[in-house]
C-alpha cells in the first residue's frame, strides 16, 4: 500500500484543513496517510474538530507557524525528515505555501520519489511590497524545481502561476478545484435559518447580509462596510449584516463602522440588536448561510473562495470581487462578479439585490448544482487519485 505524507500549513479552520481532511480518509484504503501540519495563531479558529469527527489522528508540529521565524523553520524543517525517515513515504504531497516550503525541501533531501505541492492560494500580488513578493516568487521557482507535480485550485490559478507569474511550466502543474461535503447547506435550511435569526435577533422582515472570513487586509472588508452604509442609505429595506470570522483587523474595522455611523456590536460579548454584527468564528457555517438573503465576498485576491461555493450550495444570492480563482468558482448567473476597482458598480448592486426580492429569488438556484458538480469531495478525491498513478518523475 502506497503511503503519503500530508503536509499542511497550519490546523485552522478553512478550505485547505478540510481538504487534506477528505483527502486523509477518502483516499484510503489504497493509500496509508499520515497527516502533520503547523499550529493556527492565536486569533484563529481551530480545525481539529473536523479531523476528530472524521476520525483522522494528524500530528501537530508545535515548531511549524504561520510567519517566518528562522530558528522555528529550521527545526521544523529537521522535525519533518525526521518523519520521513521514520514513516518512508512514498508520496510527499503539501499544501500551501509554509508547508509547501519546509516539506518539499525535506522530501527531495530525503529522496522521497514523488514530492506534490497544492497552491490554496498565492502572495503574488496584494499581500506584501514589490521586493519581498519576487523574493517569494524566486522561492517558489525554485521550490517548483524540487517538486513532481504542481496543483492549482482553479484554472485561472493555473494561468496565473505558469504564465503570469511563472512559478512552474504548464506540463507540470495540474488543475485540481477543491471539494466539500456540501450536502448539509441544503438540508434543514428553514430550522436552520430559524435557529440562527433567533439567536441573533434577526426578524424576518429584516434583509440578512452575511460576509465569511478573516479579518485581515486581503479580504477586504472596508468595502463590505461602505456597501452597507449605501445599501442602509439608498433602501427603504431594513438591513441586518452578519460579520462571520476573526481577526487582526477586528478593532480597525470597528472604528470604521463608527465612522460610517454604522452601529455595531461584538456578539459573544454584547448580544443585541445593530446594523453590523460581529460573531466571530462559527464551526458551522451552515446556519448563517440559511439565515441569510445575500452573500457578500469583497477581497483583492482569493485562490478558490469557499464561503461562495458553501453560498452557492446552499441556494444564496451571491455579489463579490472577481479576483483570482472566483470566477471559475462561481457561476455568474447565481451571483454579480465587480472588478475590483469598480467600487461604485460593487455599492449599487449590493444595494439593487437588497430592493429586489425577484431578482434574489432567480439567482438562489443557479449555483448549487454547478457546485455539486464542481466541488463535491469525491471529486476531489477521484481527481487526486488520478494525478497519483501518473508518472511523476520529471
Amino acid at each position: 500500500m502506497p503511503r503519503i505524507l500530508r503536509i499542511i500549513n497550519r490546523f485552522n479552520l478553512g478550505g485547505p484543513a478540510y481538504n487534506v481532511a477528505y483527502l486523509t480518509k477518502y483516499l484510503a484504503p489504497e493509500y496509508e496517510t499520515l497527516l502533520i501540519g503547523g499550529e493556527k495563531e492565536p486569533d484563529e479558529e481551530s480545525s481539529l474538530f473536523i479531523f476528530k469527527e472524521m476520525g483522522i489522528e494528524p500530528l501537530v508540529l508545535s515548531e511549524m507557524n504561520r510567519s517566518i521565524n528562522i530558528l522555528n523553520d529550521i527545526k521544523a524543517y529537521y522535525r519533518i525528515k525526521r518523519i520521513i525517515k521514520e514513516f518512508k513515504p512514498d508520496i510527499v504531497h503539501t499544501h500551501a505555501a509554509k508547508a509547501g516550503a519546509l516539506g518539499r525541501l525535506a522530501a527531495y533531501n530525503c529522496k522521497v520519489p514523488v514530492v506534490v505541492h497544492t497552491f490554496h492560494g498565492h502572495v503574488f500580488h496584494s499581500y506584501f511590497g514589490r521586493i519581498k513578493t519576487t523574493i517569494y516568487k524566486n522561492i517558489e521557482r525554485f521550490l517548483a524545481k524540487k517538486t513532481s507535480a504542481i496543483i492549482a485550485i482553479s484554472e485561472k490559478q493555473k494561468q496565473e502561476l505558469c504564465l503570469e507569474y511563472k512559478i512552474a511550466p504548464l506540463e507540470k502543474t495540474a488543475v485540481i478545484p477543491l471539494g466539500f461535503d456540501l450536502l448539509k447547506f441544503s438540508e434543514n435550511q428553514i430550522e436552520k435559518r430559524e435557529v440562527f435569526r433567533k439567536q441573533y435577533l434577526i426578524e424576518e422582515d429584516e434583509v440578512c447580509i452575511v460576509i465569511i472570513g478573516r479579518l485581515v487586509p486581503v479580504k477586504n472588508h472596508s468595502l463590505f462596510l461602505k456597501a452597507i452604509q449605501y445599501s442602509k442609505n439608498n433602501s427603504q429595506k431594513k438591513i441586518r449584516a452578519i460579520i462571520v470570522g476573526d481577526g487582526s483587523l477586528r478593532d480597525k474595522l470597528m472604528d470604521e463602522c463608527k465612522k460610517l455611523s454604522l452601529d455595531y456590536c461584538y456578539y459573544p460579548t454584547e448580544q443585541k440588536t445593530a446594523t453590523i454584527t460581529f460573531t466571530s468564528w462559527i464551526q458551522d457555517v451552515s446556519y448563517p448561510l440559511a439565515a441569510s438573503d445575500i452573500v457578500c465576498l469583497t477581497s483583492f485576491n482569493e485562490g478558490t473562495p469557499v464561503s461562495l461555493i458553501e453560498a452557492q450550495a446552499a441556494s444564496k444570492a451571491i455579489i463579490t470581487t472577481k479576483v483570482g480563482g472566483i470566477e471559475n468558482s462561481v457561476n455568474s448567473a447565481a451571483a454579480f462578479l465587480v472588478d475590483i476597482e469598480d467600487e461604485k458598480s460593487y455599492l449599487e448592486k449590493l444595494v439593487l439585490l437588497v430592493k429586489d426580492v425577484e431578482l434574489r429569488d432567480k439567482m438562489t438556484s443557479a449555483g448549487k448544482a454547478f457546485v455539486f458538480t464542481n466541488f463535491h469531495y469525491t471529486r476531489l478525491v477521484n481527481d487526486t487519485k488520478r494525478l497519483y498513478k501518473k508518472p511523476l518523475n520529471y
